[in-house]
């Protein structure tokens, strides 16, 4: 069907919001919660680009402090901690240690960025730096011998795309139309609304109006904009790639590092899904099709030359079980280097006029999504109350995270221990990490594995695929496997065949 042949339902919503990433989820949110009506549609599934492809840390960006993005690094600091208190079940503390290494940052600039770390953010959950002996284990058994000093300093893990569904469920609960696998493929103005022409997955075309647009496409917001003022021309994306590899466990323990090179970059190694490290990442400028990216053998090769500098054990791209790769959707500040373009947000906002809004979002990171979405309604607030209501996701826990306190996980693992004794340990904890206090939806009633339904291998089964489906979004078996979870590194091959089937059946 082509547009044509859509129907105009006459549909009027106060914000239609185009992106299903991290941005567009925060903003629809926070938009929803301040009683407007909302619609947002993504194209693909939730968070299918940028934002599952992040190296999954909300953390104030100690690196940008040498670009003097002082503004930037204490407003992610401090929502280190807003999303720490509101999600502890998907958000959780890390230590990371970053050895100095004669021939490049001297310790003395390592240690003074780090007191500013501790400090410029107000940090109150999080124990301070300290300074480390190397020699002493388990680090002396992990890094080469010529490291011997070292700063062991805070920060938060995220499950990066959990966070996106969660953001979408609670919007969803205040009322925001949530529509994914429907683009947005036209757009007109008049005088006083907008007017979307949106297909869904099917080859269904309808048409919707809305007072105002917020653009929050991402690696896309250059071709909406395009879409939305066809006569100006529209370049304010630079789009730099970053990719990570994937391997069976580097080093045991808990912390994690973070090394640097000489290209004055840095790299990290975190310990991953329990079996496995995950390191990355690289800044590589793209021109390709956003659709479809991959990390190239340079950049492998990259990634694996940096850590082998620092660990005893090397490691080759070949021993990777998994990659994955994304564009970062920047704003093209004219920056020479791809890693010191700013990672700070900008908006373009355009109502010429006195014309419906168009606000176009570039850049961000995960951590400052929730200032993002209050400064992007705070500018169209601004134009003749589009937007009413007070900010209030600061002390709003997103789903699951209702009545967890940070830090205090372990006592809540031992709370549903003792709810679900049938239920293996292993299961227990992964289900209360992925869904905190909504895992009782998928377990009411149920006293045995059994009750449960079919069983697709590890401790997956049909009760939280179903509660995938219901409540999160989820289509299809790279829904479940990659972005709700990453089960598809633990399935046997055999259990994600028999989940594709399933969900073939159900659709």
């Amino acid at each position: 069907m082509d547009a044509s042949d859509s129907t105009n339902e006459n549909i009027l919503y106060d914000l239609l919001v185009i992106g299903g990433g991290i941005n567009g989820v925060g903003i629809a949110r926070d938009a929803a919660g301040r009683g407007a009506r909302v619609l947002l549609v993504e194209k693909d599934d939730l968070a299918s680009h940028t934002s599952s492809a992040s190296t999954k840390l909300v953390h104030g960006g100690l690196r940008y402090l040498e670009h003097y993005e002082f503004r930037l690094v204490r407003e992610s600091l401090i929502e280190r901690e807003v999303l720490l208190r509101n999600a502890p079940h998907i958000i959780w503390p890390l230590r990371f240690i970053l050895p100095y290494d004669a021939g490049l940052r001297p310790a003395w600039m390592l240690r003074l960025g780090l007191f500013l770390y501790d400090h410029i953010g107000g940090r109150k959950l999080l124990p301070p730096t300290r300074t480390i002996n190397l020699r002493d284990a388990p680090h002396g058994h992990i890094l080469e011998d010529r490291l011997t000093k070292g700063f062991e300093y805070s920060d938060c893990w995220v499950e990066d795309s959990r966070l996106v569904v969660l953001n979408a469920m609670d919007a969803r609960q205040r009322g925001a139309d949530i529509r994914t696998r429907t683009e947005c493929i036209a757009l007109e103005r008049d005088e006083k609304h907008w007017t979307a022409t949106l297909k869904a997955q099917d080859g269904t075309v309808q048409t919707v109006t809305a007072r105002a647009i917020a653009n929050a496409a991402g690696p896309w917001v250059d071709t909406v904009l395009t879409r939305a003022i066809p006569a100006q021309r529209h370049e304010n994306l630079r789009l730099v790639k970053g990719s990570h590899l994937v391997f069976p466990r580097l080093f045991e323990g808990d912390h994690c590092y973070i090394f640097q090179n000489r290209d004055n970059r840095i790299v990290f190694a975190i310990p991953y899904e329990h079996d496995f490290t995950l390191v990355g990442t690289t800044d590589a400028a793209f021109s390709g099709d956003p659709n479809r990216i991959d990390i190239s053998p340079d950049e492998a090769d990259y990634i694996c030359a940096a850590i082998n500098e620092y660990l005893k054990v090397d490691v080759t791209p070949q021993q990777a079980v998994w990659t994955y790769a994304g564009v970062r959707p920047l704003y093209d500040d004219k920056s020479s280097n791809n890693s010191t373009v700013t990672r700070d947000y900008v908006f373009e906002l355009d109502h010429e006029g006195g014309a419906p809004p168009i606000l176009s979002v570039f850049g961000g990171k995960i951590t400052t999504y929730r200032k993002l979405a209050e400064h992007a309604l705070h500018k169209l607030a601004g134009l003749g109350g589009l937007i009413d209501g007070s900010p209030w996701t600061s002390d709003a826990p997103l789903p699951g995270g209702e009545g967890l306190r940070p830090l205090e996980f372990g006592t809540f693992v031992s709370s549903q221990s003792a709810l679900y004794p049938w239920m293996p340990a292993s299961g227990i904890r992964r289900l209360a990490r992925a869904y905190g206090t909504r895992m009782a939806e998928i377990l009411a009633g149920a006293t045995s594995l059994a009750d449960l339904g079919l069983h697709f291998g590890g401790n997956l089964y049909q009760r939280e695929v179903d509660y995938l489906c219901l409540s999160e979004f989820a289509r299809t078996a790279e829904d479940v496997l990659w972005r709700r979870s990453k089960l598809g590194l633990h399935l046997p091959r055999d259990g994600q065949a028999a989940l594709s089937a399933y969900l073939e059946a159900k659709a």
